[in-house]
């Protein structure tokens, strides 16, 4: 496998194009005609308008940005992407003018995440109104460059952009991935090797499943045996680990970095065997279980009747809301089977209110919906299409009532399920889901009864009792992942198997280039090597 390039370098990529930023070069040559076309991006971008000569960055090539500090950051990124496999200098400045790459901010009338792109012989120029907005310019950007310009060493080139215009916009606001460390626990490393692979797709909000029956994942100080101690271990009894404050926090900062939103989840009731372990008390019979290092779900559950459970909810909620800038909090909720209904509606009674007493907005799987959901919350929908009608009606009334829907089906979207039968990694309990499953759905129309507008957007989850390195992450995330990506990001109208397979086949080149070992799906045409 090819060496990855480090995040440094991938951040400085993206935040150049966030930034605002102009790239001056030479006129193209007749090698031009061999740009990849302008349209042959993912997400599929709102508005293509192909045409015109294309751009050339040579050896003369600069890198302009405002005077914004947001401008010189994603400038930065950006050259730090382009200089190794290109070979040029690339000084990024906010002097002088002239043709070039342009990244300006400040254009009125597009969305915070929105940009425009346009290229020709005298250059490209990404406009947005947002920072955001100019950091998805330059992903868009980014893949209309050859696959090598992702490599760590010089290539030959040329470095060919296409001639045209692209308008863009986001459908969702919301478009996450999950990633699941308590099953097994990923390094700060390599949670940020995810954030820069999300943030290629545009991806702008990172849920991490902290707790679970088999590991605790933050620190507490208020309760710090969580930690230590319900931290210890992880499925099939291995050392797991935890993230100090300070290792959540250069968490949260690189994913700012990236444009990325960092929703943290505490799930309980249930869920709950590590803290269970670790602290007594918040047993309803006083006598802590043994840590837990298997896969089995619903057998655990915090004590609904004691108060000091919600003295060590609203300290854990407390001391995350503080570390967490972002505006959720994930408080979990599903396959509480071990508490009664009536057990379960008293405990989300109690503590949803916290998470607004800290200021954040609460975020649960749909399980909510069966008790009363906060003004503002959101519920994550996991279930199947084949999901009793009875209960896809509970979550569609919520969302008629005003609750926001993130959809995250399972047998769509869940990113540790098999592709087939022979996949060596991941579970099947919800079904195979090969790529075109993984892609050809609507989220716009999935859920009956629950009106468009509720919907906030897809979040791809992936859990990890079978998943244990970071290859295996790349291998169970790619290609589905960006499929879901662009069911966020596109319009409805642009979604298309069959045009969206060949986009996807032309990114393996780029996997390959970044060190992606991918499964190569025989549902999509990809290049020969």
């Amino acid at each position: 496998m090819r060496q990855h390039r480090t995040p440094r370098l991938l951040g400085t990529l993206l935040l150049v194009a966030a930034a605002g930023i102009s790239v001056v070069g030479a006129a193209p040559t007749a090698a031009a005609k061999t740009a990849a076309p302008l349209g042959q991006v993912v997400p599929a971008p709102a508005s293509v308008h192909p045409g015109g000569s294309a751009y050339r960055i040579t050896g003369d090539t600069r890198i302009r940005v405002d005077d914004s500090p947001g401008a010189r950051r994603v400038g930065e990124y950006l050259a730090d992407i382009l200089r190794p496999s290109t070979g040029y200098r690339l000084p990024v400045t906010s002097h002088g003018g002239g043709a070039g790459i342009q990244l300006r901010l400040g254009a009125k009338g597009l969305g915070g995440e929105a940009y425009r792109l346009d290229s020709g012989r005298g250059g490209v120029t990404i406009t947005a109104a947002k920072p955001a907005g100019l950091f998805h310019g330059v992903q868009t950007l980014r893949q209309l460059l050859p696959a090598a310009v992702e490599k760590n060493s010089v290539q030959p080139g040329p470095w060919l952009v296409a001639g045209g215009t692209i308008e863009d916009s986001p459908r969702y606001g919301y478009r996450g991935a999950m990633l699941d460390v308590s099953r097994h626990f990923f390094s700060v490393g390599q949670v940020k090797r995810y954030i820069d692979e999300l943030a290629l797709y545009k991806v702008n909000k990172l849920h991490l499943h902290l707790s679970d029956d088999q590991g605790w994942r933050i620190a507490i100080d208020s309760w710090p045996r969580l930690a230590a101690y319900g931290g210890s271990t992880q499925v099939g009894g291995g050392t797991g680990g935890s993230y100090t404050k300070a290792d959540y926090q250069e968490i949260v900062r690189y994913a700012a970095s990236r444009y990325l939103e960092v929703v943290p989840e505490i799930d309980m009731p249930g869920h709950t065997n590590a803290a269970l372990a670790s602290y007594a008390q918040l047993n309803c019979d006083g006598v802590a279980p043994p840590l837990y290092t298997g896969t089995d779900v619903g057998f655990s559950s915090l004590c609904v009747a004691k108060p000091v459970t919600y003295d060590f909810v609203d300290d854990v909620i407390r001391e995350l809301a503080a570390i967490t800038p972002g505006r959720y909090l994930h408080i979990g909720g599903d396959e509480a089977h071990s508490t009664s209904h009536a057990d379960y509606v008293t405990f989300m009674d109690k503590v949803q209110p916290i998470v607004a007493k800290y200021g954040k907005t609460v975020v649960g799987w749909h399980q909510l919906t069966g008790a009363t959901p906060a003004k503002g919350a959101i519920a994550q929908y996991w279930g199947l299409d084949d999901t009793s009608a009875e209960e896809k009606a509970q979550v569609a009334k919520a969302a008629r009532n005003g609750t926001g829907l993130v959809l995250s089906p399972a047998d769509r979207v869940y990113l540790d399920m098999k592709y087939t039968a022979d996949t060596p990694l991941g579970q099947d309990w919800a079904g195979l889901v090969e790529v075109k499953r993984a892609y050809d759905w609507d989220p716009g129309t999935y859920l009956p009864g629950a009106p468009s507008s509720a919907i906030r957007g897809v979040e791809a989850p992936l859990w990890t009792e079978t998943i244990v390195t970071g290859a295996d992450i790349d291998y169970m995330a790619f290609p589905r992942l960006p499929g879901v990506a662009e069911l966020g990001w596109s319009p409805a109208s642009t979604h298309d198997w069959d045009t969206y397979k060949v986009r996807l086949a032309a990114q393996g080149p780029r996997w390959d280039a970044l060190g992606i070992g991918y499964y190569k799906s025989p549902q999509v045409p990809w290049p020969a090597a």
